[in-house]
């Protein structure tokens, strides 16, 4: 148990990486093998991603073959491509053979076509190769590019003494039987059991008189995010994938969906956060600015907007000087308003818990914009008028606050919701778009209702 607990606590250290650095120097293969034997392979990938390359390769070609596998699938992408480099196609097919199909094609999925070749030439076990080959042949980020092969299956015509026997075989290449599958004699997924199923029925029942015929599945086409929603829902720790003609063709489980949903989480983070590109801190300058330039520029153009609009009010500020220190506040909240409207129906938007039409929605927006507006105001109100002593100023920008916090609300609900019935990820709407552009709707807004009241 403490050995168990020293490996989930596990921390990177600089005194680990150096003692790993001295015994591949002075090639002492026997104690460097016994320390590592004493983590995690995750752990062991993490240890490898701080190793320069010619470091790292070595103890790729140290470990066994089965831990090696196990490695490359944790490693930093960009890693795992110069590491890969590195070794001969005969290595990387014995270690793609180590692997399920579904992490054998992510890895031979990186390489060059022809170095692809090459490597599926050394591949000694034809169904493993085969299999690997029809995982390739699915579009990115669909069911079919996730699942794997590796699965237990039964015909509904077995009994369950015969069923016992066969997927004894089957469950030697399965690393974890989250359920058995049942189909007929055409291959088509018609049902499902559990292990608690097949060994408390009698030994002569048919697999058809124990199944469970209401079995989730999803078609090998679908996006993944629509996967990983269906077995979120059902909390699914694995579930089947079929074609047209409902034939069995894998099952996709919970790690790749972590996957998913992690690479998800990152793709709209950067996108709040004005990032149109998947990168990553270690890119190069010219990739990071690609992605960062757009929304900068779109900051510029709404910065000069504002500049354009307060300078046609000019008359405001030359009889009510006080408006221009106000200008922030009212930029800054609008801002934050549609952010905060953007975010939360982004978040619901992804967890499918977004009910009813545009319009409830940007009804309830409204309500809780201008409650939330009015106690602010209030507050600025007293604020204004005890500073500045003045009951106009203090009432023109405080009203000015309500409609401009109303205004955020409705656009950081609109926007999302309009983008995602138009098939555009709405995370988008979230970050630099929706604070520009409420920023310059505020201000106009600022500035115009104060104009009415004060009579300027």
């Amino acid at each position: 148990m403490e050995e168990l607990q020293d490996n989930i606590q596990f921390q990177l250290t600089d005194e680990l990486i150096e003692k790993v650095e001295i015994l591949v120097e002075d090639q002492n293969d026997k104690e460097l093998k016994a320390l590592l034997n004493e983590f995690h392979y995750a752990d062991i990938a993490e240890i490898l991603d701080e190793l320069d390359l010619d470091d790292a390769v070595y103890v790729i070609k140290l470990l066994d073959s089965e831990t090696t596998s196990d490695v490359l699938t944790e490693l930093d992408e960009d890693n795992r491509e110069k590491v890969l480099e590195n070794l001969s196609a005969k290595e990387i097919a014995e270690e793609l053979e180590e692997l399920d199909t579904d992490d054998a094609a992510d890895i031979i999925a990186e390489l060059p076509e022809e170095r692809q070749e090459a490597v599926f030439s050394q591949i000694e076990d034809e169904e493993h190769k085969a299999e690997i080959q029809e995982l390739l042949t699915y579009d990115d980020n669909t069911a079919g590019s996730l699942m794997a092969k590796e699965l237990v299956k039964v015909y509904e015509t077995w009994t369950v003494a015969g069923c016992l026997r066969r997927i004894r075989g089957q469950a030697k290449e399965v690393t974890r039987v989250h359920s058995i599958y049942v189909v007929d004699k055409e291959e088509k997924l018609i049902g499902r059991l559990s292990l608690k199923d097949l060994i408390v029925a009698k030994s002569d029942q048919k697999i058809a008189d124990i199944a469970k015929d209401n079995v989730d599945f999803v078609h090998v086409n679908d996006d993944d995010e629509d996967v990983a929603k269906v077995m979120a829902k059902y909390d699914l720790e694995a579930i089947p994938v079929v074609d047209d003609k409902q034939t069995l063709l894998g099952r996709i489980t919970i790690d790749d969906i972590v996957d998913v949903l992690k690479e998800e989480a990152d793709k709209d983070y950067q996108l709040a956060a004005g990032i149109t590109q998947d990168v990553e801190a270690d890119d190069s300058i010219i990739e990071l600015t690609r992605a960062r330039l757009p929304w900068l520029f779109l900051g510029l153009v709404g910065g000069v907007g504002a500049f354009l609009i307060m300078e046609g009010f000019q008359e405001a500020f030359s009889k009510y000087a006080v408006l221009f220190f106000f200008t922030p506040l009212i930029a800054a909240m609008a801002g934050n308003v549609g952010v905060q409207s953007s975010a939360i129906i982004v978040q619901g938007l992804a967890n499918d818990d977004v009910k009813g039409s545009i319009n409830s929605r940007l009804i309830k927006e409204m309500l809780l914009a201008a409650l939330n507006g009015t106690i602010l105001a209030l507050f600025l109100f007293i604020f204004v008028w005890i500073t500045k002593d003045d009951f106009n100023t203090a009432l023109a920008i405080s009203v000015s606050l309500i409609a401009v916090i109303i205004v955020a609300g409705l656009i950081g609900t609109f926007v999302p919701l309009f983008l995602d019935k138009r098939g555009i990820d709405p995370a988008i709407a979230t970050g630099p778009f929706i604070t520009t552009s409420n920023d310059i709707f505020g201000i106009l807004i600022y500035f115009w209702i104060a104009k009415i009241i004060l009579g300027i």
